[in-house]
């Protein structure tokens, strides 16, 4: 873990998504934050310890979704496939679909596992089970100020982690999309999928991965937009507002994007870019890293 001094920084964007916005000061108290996200080998101890078991290695209980498909009440989770073509751009159902079977053990589903990947970070994990994880390793999940405090590497305002160029001197700086998302993977960084964690140099405080490869989980509920607030105590998560709607309430932050962004459909490969998911959601984009604040005496 790396230690970060308590600040005051600028947080948020007003030049991309709506939910960036407004760019406002916010501050976080000192923490210490992985170096790297979990890796697969860091998720295997944890199991082998402690016996847990995935949301998506369960049976989903037919009450919690009572408009699915019954056929896909079964273990599994949302696993990427490239279409060879695409007439909507806007149907995401056209490059993602419940696989039974995939977890974090099996990421492509059956047939699939992590031997050769346990430097990667570990995907196919839901809040609830990078929550049990932070716990057990006697950690917390980072709340969304802290993760991006983390992520700007010092740099006050930048576009990315590293600076406002993608690509400084031809040389790729994460794992993100290259090509036409989603029919075109040019893979011209190296990763068609997930890289080993430590593939890319590190951010200015000696962080890596904190802009693509995998989303992370952080512990804050999710907001249309920052409001102009401040961000809250370094161990207070934001939590929804009196009478805000059911899915702002069901919805935690997503940080950092993904190997899956592309510059012409997902440009959230930046520190200020933030999503909203669901926090039984799992899938192979999605991980996380942890923080540990001191104890007050």
């Amino acid at each position: 873990m790396i230690w970060l001094p308590g600040a005051v920084f600028y947080m948020g964007s007003d030049s991309h998504y709506p939910e960036e916005a407004p760019v406002h000061l916010a501050s976080v108290e000192g923490f210490w934050i992985d170096a790297c996200p979990v890796t697969n080998a860091d998720y295997a101890r944890f199991v082998s310890a402690t016996g847990y078991v995935t949301v998506a290695e369960r049976v989903p209980a037919a009450a919690d979704y009572p408009d699915a498909d019954p056929a896909l009440l079964v273990p599994g989770s949302l696993v990427f496939r490239r279409p060879a073509s695409l007439e909507d751009p806007g149907d995401w159902t056209r490059w993602w679909g419940y696989r039974p079977g995939a977890c974090w053990r099996h990421p492509e589903g059956p047939g699939s596992d992590v031997a050769g990947r346990l430097d990667h970070p570990v995907v196919h994990v839901c809040h609830e089970d990078a929550l049990a994880y932070a716990r057990w390793a006697g950690k917390d999940l980072p709340t969304e100020a802290e993760w991006e405090y983390a992520a700007r590497g010092g740099l006050d305002r930048a576009e990315f982690a590293w600076g406002d160029v993608l690509v400084p001197e031809g040389r790729h700086r994460a794992n993100i999309w290259q090509g036409q998302f989603p029919v075109e993977n040019l893979a011209e960084d190296g990763f068609e999928g997930t890289s080993p964690v430590r593939a890319f140099p590190p951010n200015g405080y000696g962080l890596h991965d904190m802009i693509g490869n995998v989303w992370e989980w952080t512990s804050d509920w999710f907001r249309a937009d920052h409001g102009g607030r401040s961000a809250p105590g370094c161990c207070t998560a934001v939590r929804p507002e009196a009478g805000a709607s059911p899915a702002a309430e069901a919805r935690k932050v997503l940080k950092g994007g993904s190997h899956l962004c592309a510059p012409n459909y997902c440009r959230r490969y930046r520190p200020a870019a933030r999503q909203g998911q669901t926090p039984d959601s799992a899938s192979g984009h999605i991980g996380f890293r942890c923080v540990l604040r001191p104890v007050s005496p």
